[in-house]
């Protein structure tokens, strides 16, 4: 990243940090944030105050250029400053991670049709990929996809379930992925329509979305031929276009969460006494602290690796699992010492540690299990061996 760059990603973060501390944070305890993510009422709030502000989708520029992914992770570890934070400047997932691959590969009239509500912040977006595991659909392995898509004349019709369809309801565009004969395919679907139907939102461990995590059934969805993403059977590959990426923002915004949280268990420590002395001072606590600043500046070189991995032009799919791995697994070990140093208090909603806690346990899972890509890094690393030999 130029020197530029970096002068314009962090002068768009400073703004972006600012309006998060000051405006968004004392909405963490309205009623309207809900057990299956915060209300549309809610951000349709946020978003106008941040449109004010100047700081509404700032990772996308005036002339539809996006931030590099370096820029965009200073930006994003100050949206995730606030669990409302990356909703309310629009940076939150899934809706940045399709704004993202829409960017790339929408033609100019999918763009205006279903790109550019995403961007205004007007309409939030799902990504319909991950399928019931009790019918043996699609999860980690996409390769199992069971939806189907079928060509009828000018249209497709496309039938199957979907499961954890973060943001289903209340969303306004679908990308849905089915398995049509020349492989699996992207379909852009303007929501809601009668065809895709919410069968019930899951009550998950984590909170902040909107709409939850949704099973949805697609019964008969007809859509036109212009609205097939790229190419048929390119599916695969879009989706691996998005999620690599889609896997270091979520890294960059839950990082911020856990720079909030340290902030405030370490204010807790230093204020808090027990046995004669800030509980601070005690090495118990002092030293978990400590490896809290640890965790935190290594999670952000990692970021920041990748991120420079991606702008160089690589798709960087080895270098975003081991940074999802890396990441989430040290921002769960900070968000748990966080708990830990603040004892009762820390399991309570009056602060946003215990949400952080819950946020970032679920972020171990979504985007790939630990366990998933430590087992693709492993095919990666027998193939590497096996051409040196």
């Amino acid at each position: 990243m130029s020197v530029h760059d970096a002068a314009r990603g962090a002068a768009i973060a400073a703004k972006v940090e600012a309006f998060v501390r000051e405006v968004v944070v004392p909405y963490e305890q309205d009623p309207r944030r809900g057990a299956h993510g915060p209300s549309d009422a809610l951000i349709a709030e946020l978003r106008g105050k941040a449109k004010a502000a100047g700081v509404l989708t700032p990772h996308i520029l005036a002339d539809g250029a996006h931030l590099s992914h370096r820029e965009t992770a200073q930006v994003l570890r100050a949206a995730g400053l606030s669990t409302l934070g990356p909703q309310a400047v629009n940076v939150a997932a899934p809706d940045e991670g399709n704004m993202y691959l829409l960017g790339k590969v929408a033609s100019t009239e999918q763009r205006a049709r279903f790109l550019e509500p995403l961007v205004t912040g007007t309409a939030r977006s799902a990504f319909f990929m991950t399928e019931p595991a009790a019918e043996g659909g699609a999860g980690s392995d996409p390769s199992m996809l069971m939806t189907t898509a079928r060509q009828d004349g000018n249209h497709w019709i496309i039938d199957g379930r979907k499961a954890f369809i973060t943001g289903a309801e209340g969303a306004r565009v679908g990308i849905v992925m089915a398995k049509a004969e020349a492989g699996a395919t992207l379909f852009l679907v303007d929501l809601p329509d009668p065809a895709v139907r919410i069968e019930r939102v899951l009550d998950t461990i984590d909170s902040s979305m909107p709409g939850g995590h949704a099973v949805v059934a697609i019964e008969d969805l007809r859509v036109s031929a212009d609205q097939v993403l790229g190419q048929p059977g390119e599916g695969f590959k879009l989706a691996q276009m998005r999620l690599a990426p889609a896997r270091l923002t979520h890294c960059m915004r839950w990082l911020g969460a856990c720079v909030r949280a340290n902030e405030i268990a370490t204010a807790y420590a230093v204020k808090r006494h027990a046995f004669g002395k800030p509980l601070i001072d005690h090495e118990g606590v002092g030293f978990m602290l400590a490896e809290n600043l640890i965790a935190l500046k290594q999670a952000e070189l990692m970021i920041d690796w990748c991120a420079d991995v991606l702008d160089g032009g690589s798709l960087g799919t080895a270098e975003s699992s081991m940074t999802k791995v890396a990441v989430s697994e040290a921002l769960m070990g900070i968000a748990d010492r966080c708990v830990q140093v603040m004892g009762g208090t820390g399991v309570t909603g009056d602060t946003i540690v215990e949400q952080v806690f819950r946020e970032v346990r679920a972020f171990r899972i979504y985007d790939g299990p630990t366990e998933v890509h430590k087992w693709s890094l492993a095919k990666k690393i027998k193939r590497d061996a096996a051409s040196q030999l």
